[in-house]
């Protein structure tokens, strides 16, 4: 049996669009340990640009630990969770790429599954989305907790 992961992400933008920044979290799915966290401010973007590049980034992390994991993507945006699940279409262009480059990034592991999470179950990375929306707006560095166990760290 492959190893299990559970990914964390989330994205937002203060306007839509305005400042943008994402967080992901990479967990062990047997005991919950930390094992990545990254954040990054992305500039002006949609809300749901933000989400895709959260998930994105999750995925790279994920894929660095466990290349052929089984993954539970958690995501407080129920448009990414259902584009990427495919019962919805994606129709707006500019997340055409984010899908697909969403897609060849989920292809490292042995299966993907989308799920949808309340806001309140996504804590962390959305904390870590607001740290970056933060930095952009002050021009600082995004500003992680302890670091993960593993030592990787966040961009």
């Amino acid at each position: 049996m492959s190893r299990r992961l559970v990914i964390e992400a989330d994205g937002g933008s203060r306007g839509n669009p305005g400042p943008a920044g994402f967080g992901a979290v990479v967990r062990d799915a047997a005991t919950g340990e930390l094992l990545a966290e990254v954040a990054e401010p992305i500039g002006k973007a949609t809300n749901n640009v933000a989400e895709y590049r959260g998930l994105i980034a999750g995925l790279a992390a994920a894929s660095g630990l466990a290349s052929g994991a089984s993954v539970e993507a958690r995501l407080d945006s129920k448009l990414v969770v259902e584009q990427m699940s495919g019962r919805w279409r994606v129709k707006h262009a500019d997340l055409r790429p984010l899908v697909e480059e969403a897609r060849a990034a989920a292809a490292a592991f042995a299966e993907v599954r989308y799920v949808w999470v309340p806001r309140a179950q996504n804590s962390h990375a959305d904390s870590l989305a607001n740290e970056a929306m933060d930095a952009a707006a002050e021009g600082r560095p995004v500003r992680l907790g302890a670091e993960p166990s593993g030592g990787h760290e966040a961009p």
